[in-house]
């Protein structure tokens, strides 16, 4: 049984069923992998980049036993790395097989280039932790436990702290204009509202930037993508090495990427490039919306989306005028969101896909 969650980009390049699920366009396959991918959403940006890859290698590639594709990427790699011809066995090739070793040796070619293959990102040495802080005289806390630790903050704030993760930060952090932490690793913010002394943490390539709230950051120097999630609040965010001097010079303000409760931002290392993503499994983002009744009798369907967007937070698009006519008759309350996007779309015909972190409704109107 496949797991493709231990898959890196050249396992997915590979793979038959991922092969056909992007050349054939089958409706069973984009089923399984949008479900997969919704509860894998950390993938996203690895599954987008093997996607690309086999798109610009054409769409008729062969599909060819495992240990044969094996051999083929070996002696492709020994020709590559001996700057030599390929050997005898490579040019006696079968038309499927010719096809597949320079499909496979453009795949190399592309990975190479462009660092897609590498299983560790390596990070630009000047945001790099250890480059960050080892000039600066800071305090410093490592978790070198198996369980997470809290850190109290001189602010007020807390930090959860994962293992094998460290934070540093200023002696006087609460008496500057912004409060700076720097992060190697995995942590929990707990931010003390203070819209004059913006908290800052410093992760590698990427900076978040928020006024007051709660978020968690996961930043190892060993991953592909950098993944900042959003409990309360809003958080800011923004690439280190594309700052503006708007969001440099206007600490107090919340400019870059907004990410908001039930959003992750991805960070592509290797591209520089962000993707914000919705989360499997979202949450009602206050108690009142928790504790009150969703259930509806011929609801008109702008109020019940209405009613969704707002418990979640989540922005959800959809042709009102084509839609006037539509109502609802059913009892939301004990579902999860996904399952009441699925009730409330099923009742009207309708269809919904989620992109940029939005919920975009599919319908042709109802009569």
């Amino acid at each position: 049984m496949k797991d493709f969650r231990l898959f890196d980009i050249a396992d997915f390049v590979m793979d038959e069923d991922f092969i056909r699920w992007v050349n054939q366009h089958n409706q069973a396959d984009n089923t399984y992998w949008e479900n997969w991918l919704r509860s894998n959403p950390h993938k996203h940006l690895m599954v987008a980049e093997a996607r690309r890859i086999l798109e610009s290698i054409g769409s008729e590639q062969p599909v060819v036993a495992p240990a044969v594709i094996e051999c083929e990427i070996e002696q492709v790699l020994k020709a590559i790395n001996l700057h030599a011809a390929p050997p005898a066995p490579i040019r006696r090739l079968s038309a499927k097989l010719k096809y597949l070793t320079a499909a496979i040796f453009t795949a190399l070619v592309l990975a190479s280039a462009a660092y897609l293959f590498r299983p560790v990102a390596k990070t630009p040495v000047k945001f790099a932790y250890a480059e960050i802080t080892a000039s600066r005289q800071l305090i410093e806390n490592v978790n070198t436990s198996k369980n997470t630790i809290t850190i109290p903050l001189p602010d007020g704030s807390t930090v959860k702290l994962s293992s094998n993760s460290r934070i540093s930060y200023e002696s006087n952090f609460d008496s500057l204009a912004t409060r700076d932490v720097y992060l190697s690793g995995q942590a929990f913010f707990n931010v003390k509202k203070n819209p004059d002394h913006p908290f800052r943490v410093f992760a590698n390539e990427i900076v978040a930037k928020v006024l007051g709230t709660s978020f968690n950051i996961r930043s190892f120097e060993k991953d592909t993508v950098i993944q900042v999630t959003v409990s309360t609040g809003k958080v800011s965010v923004y690439s280190q090495g594309k700052a503006t001097l708007k969001e440099s010079a206007a600490p107090n303000k919340l400019g870059g990427i907004i990410v908001t409760p039930n959003q992750q931002l991805l960070y592509a290392k290797s591209r520089q490039e962000f993707q914000k993503i919705l989360l499997e499994n979202p949450v009602m983002i206050s108690s009142v919306s928790v504790n009150k009744s969703m259930a509806y009798e011929d609801a008109a369907i702008d109020r019940v989306f209405d009613d969704l967007g707002r418990d979640y937070g989540i922005n959800i698009v959809y042709d009102s005028d084509l839609l006037k006519k539509c109502t609802v008759t059913a009892d939301l309350a004990n579902e999860s969101f996904y399952h009441k996007l699925d009730l409330i779309c099923r009742a009207m015909g309708a269809k919904y896909e989620v992109i940029d972190a939005q919920v975009v409704i599919q319908s042709n109107g109802c009569q």
